[in-house]
């Protein structure tokens, strides 16, 4: 059965164009993506992120047990900041990427750890498991939470409007309670854009109410209802890994160019320490395959799966592409034979249905935002 969020009604009435999206009936477009994509470059967009996994980790051990469960050094992590880390399998396999956020005091340890919406179970089901023998417990908290995004130049602005929490004070990638537009919420400075922005993690029964506040808030900023499709080409644009493309259980945080959030100093053991010690040094000595950006010289947009080619041979594979609006023309991410994965490598295309598109190698990002 298809999940819908506590906003899909308010999506409706706004003649969103909805999609299931890994299980969820999510918007995938208001109006023009284009739109909506410029918006939040230039001004802001407003988005709702119900669909991700929230669960919560708590107890004594909470700390030493994400420390075993994960590849980050969680236990490093102050209240009130967050980190990017992943869980992989025993063999290396990446699971899913996810944010973890430090809630409560050192006395009483709580963690919030955010997983994509089609791994939610399978992250919920792997923690399940590896906690056996630590003091803490892994509570599923999906039902708990709504979340709603404001991304873009303006929505530090349009956020202040509506709290009197220190946004000033709040860092990226840190996360501080507080009462936004009347409501309690967890106000998190992440996002999956490119650009500064918010992510409101609050009761189901309260997101109505964020949402409208933050719209009539955003209304002299220009704030856009945005949905799931100008997600994607603005993390594509800013070179941000999706779940199913850049990463999978086939790929270790090596093979995907992320060994830097692997921690092997953190004490004790962790799942999947062996195989990425291996998968590391196989990465000094014989690089593997490498994630680069890719931007068209013609007009055909490459997608998903797509060879890359060089010199007639097939030397790496698409893992996403879009028209990019930001620079007005088709871009990819890829993994391609580190032979070629330097900026500026000549000959190298994309086998577009049978014809060979040329193609520039680029560094990540396409996109970074003017600080």
């Amino acid at each position: 059965m298809t999940r819908t969020t506590a906003l899909d009604a308010l999506h409706r009435s706004l003649g969103a164009t909805m999609t299931d999206f890994a299980g969820w009936d999510m918007p995938l477009r208001y109006a023009s993506e284009r739109d909506e994509h410029n918006a939040v470059r230039t001004k802001a967009g407003l988005f709702d992120l119900s669909h991700m996994g929230e669960i919560t980790v708590s107890g004594p051990d909470a700390a030493a047990f994400l420390n075993f469960s994960l590849v980050g050094n969680i236990a490093t992590v102050g209240v009130g900041r967050a980190r990017y880390t992943m869980i992989c399998r025993a063999d290396g396999g990446i699971l899913d990427d996810l944010i973890v956020y430090r809630l409560g005091e050192t006395e009483a340890p709580e963690y919030l750890v955010v997983a994509n919406a089609g791994n939610a179970q399978t992250v919920l089901d792997a923690l399940t498991e590896r906690v056996a023998g630590f003091d803490a417990e892994v509570r599923d908290d999906r039902d708990a939470y709504a979340l709603i995004a404001v991304q873009g130049p303006h929505s530090p602005a349009i956020v202040k409007s509506v709290t009197d929490a220190d946004l000033d004070g709040l860092k990226y990638y840190a996360g501080l309670p507080g009462t936004v537009a009347g409501v309690e919420a967890l106000i998190a400075r992440t996002g999956y854009t490119g650009e500064d922005g918010f992510e409101l993690f609050v009761a189901p029964a309260d997101a109505e109410k964020l949402w409208q506040a933050l719209t009539e808030a955003g209304a002299e900023y220009g704030l856009t209802p945005c949905g799931l499709s100008c997600r994607d080409t603005l993390r594509l644009e800013a070179g941000m890994p999706l779940y199913g493309h850049e990463l999978t259980t086939e790929l270790t945080p090596f093979d995907a160019g992320l060994g830097r959030v692997v921690k092997f100093e953190k004490d004790g053991d962790f799942v999947g320490r062996e195989a990425l010690t291996a998968a590391a040094g196989r990465a000094e000595t014989a690089p593997p395959r490498k994630l680069v950006g890719l931007v068209a010289e013609g007009r055909r947009v490459p997608r998903a799966g797509m060879p890359v080619v060089h010199e007639g041979q097939v030397v790496g594979e698409v893992t996403s592409g879009a028209p990019s609006p930001t620079l007005g023309k088709p871009i990819a991410i890829a993994y391609v034979d580190a032979a070629l994965a330097a900026p500026g490598t000549a000959g190298v295309g994309v086998d577009i249905r049978g014809t060979h598109e040329p193609y520039e190698v680029v560094a990540l990002p396409f996109y970074k935002r003017q600080k």
